[in-house]
Order: C-alpha cells, then sequence, then structure tokens
C-alpha cells in the first residue's frame, strides 16, 4: 500500500505516524527492509531531509536498525517493543523465564475465563504443530511451535496489553527456550507435551485454577533445568 502524500506543516512527525501505522499493521514486518530513501521520498512527495529525520527518530526508538550497506530493517513492532526488547538483550535467561513464568500464569487464568470456541480451535490446533515439530525432530520449528502455542492463549485472554507484552517477549523467549531444549535433562522435560496439553483441557474447562496450576507445573520444570545450568545465562556483558 503506497503511503500518503503529506502536505501538512508538521511533516516529520507525520511521516513518523505514517510509518509507525505501516510497521503496527503489518505492511512492514518486523524484520523485514523498508524501501530505499528515494522510493520514500518519492512515495511521501517530501524532501530527503524529512524521510532521512523520520528515518533517524524511529531508529532512536529501536523501531528501525540500520544495516551498512543493507539498508534499514524494522526491529521492533512498537516503540514500547523496542524498549522492552533493549531491556531483555540485558537479562538473563533466568530472569526472562520468571517474566515469562508471571505472564504465562495470568494468560492462562484468563483465557480459561474468556476464550472463544475459536481461541480453543486455535489452541488445539497450535499444540498439534508443536508436536508434529518435537515428532520430526525439528527443534527450531518446535521451538517457533511453542511460541505460537503460548501466544495462542495470551490471544485468548482476550487482554490486548498482556498479548503485546508476550509478543514482544518473543526474541528473549526464543533463545531462552534454546537453552532449556538443549539442556542434558530428560526428553519429558524438554517437550513436557502433557502439562502443555494440561493447559488446554483446563481451559476448555473453563477452570482457572486448574489452568494457573498447569501453566506454573510447567513452567517450573523449564526453571529448574535453567537453575541447573541449561546453558550460559546473558548477562549486560554478554548482550547475545
Amino acid at each position: 500500500m503506497p503511503l500518503r502524500s503529506t502536505a501538512r506543516t508538521n511533516l516529520v512527525d507525520l511521516v513518523i505516524e505514517q510509518m509507525e501505522g505501516l510497521i503496527a499493521g503489518g505492511e512492514w514486518p518486523v524484520g523485514t527492509k523498508i524501501p530505499a530513501e528515494p522510493v520514500l521520498v518519492e512515495q511521501l512527495d517530501v524532501g530527503r531531509n524529512t524521510v532521512r529525520e523520520a528515518v533517524r527518530a524511529l531508529v532512536h526508538t529501536g523501531m528501525l536498525e540500520p544495516r551498512q550497506g543493507d539498508g534499514t530493517y524494522v526491529r521492533a513492532s512498537s516503540g514500547f517493543g523496542a524498549a522492552v526488547q533493549r531491556r531483555l538483550r540485558r537479562a538473563g535467561d533466568l530472569e526472562t523465564f520468571e517474566v515469562r513464568a508471571s505472564l504465562e500464569r495470568d494468560a492462562a487464568r484468563y483465557a480459561a475465563l474468556r476464550r472463544t470456541d475459536e481461541d480453543l480451535a486455535a489452541l488445539r490446533a497450535a499444540l498439534a504443530e508443536r508436536d508434529r515439530a518435537w515428532r520430526g525432530g525439528d527443534l527450531p520449528a518446535f521451538i517457533d511451535a511453542d511460541l505460537d502455542f503460548h501466544r495462542t492463549i495470551a490471544a485468548a485472554a482476550h487482554n490486548g496489553v498482556l498479548a503485546d507484552l508476550y509478543d514482544h517477549l518473543s526474541d528473549a523467549l526464543r533463545a531462552t527456550l534454546q537453552s532449556v531444549v538443549g539442556a542434558p535433562v530428560p526428553d519429558s522435560v524438554r517437550n513436557q507435551y502433557d502439562a502443555h496439553e494440561a493447559i488446554v483441557d483446563a481451559i476448555e474447562a473453563g477452570d482457572a485454577e486448574a489452568a494457573e496450576r498447569a501453566a506454573l507445573a510447567h513452567l517450573s520444570e523449564g526453571m529448574a533445568a535453567l537453575r541447573d545450568g541449561a546453558g550460559p545465562d546473558r548477562t549486560e556483558e554478554d548482550p547475545r
């Protein structure tokens, strides 16, 4: 979708607003390269300096990332998300997992109280995809499927702020999950299929207490694996 032409006085702010809208709306997804400067100049019908200032402002917030000789890429879907990701890059795996535990306990509880039939179908599908990836021995796909499963629970909680927070945690969670999945622990701890199925069963039953207990049970195993040395912990000096 082409950018709207701007002819009002505060052009830089308008360009920033439009770029933020394209990012938040998914037309410039996280991880993709934005159009080159000459293309943006033509689409916006503004000067090169205006485009540069707008891009520079979004780089400063952390939403955009310039890559020498390659272009500018979308790094986060919002300024808030960029701030969260910057902080998490300085956190240890265990710290990140503890934050995850807090969010997932509440997500499971609220999902049990608020889920729709469509939410439940999405959860069953996400659980099945997670299991397929595990059985296929594709660990990167398994981690992706696990994150998607928990995002689906967060969505079923029908709290937009909670869902956004969990989504912004995803990059840090991916590194943490790699530590847990790669740990020298039994497959039952790395996979935790029964524990994940118990969460869905409790959500389906509308049992908020059982959903919270099931979420805590599987998270406790993961935190124990990290405390026992599941891979190097990240520090501010080693931000990974």
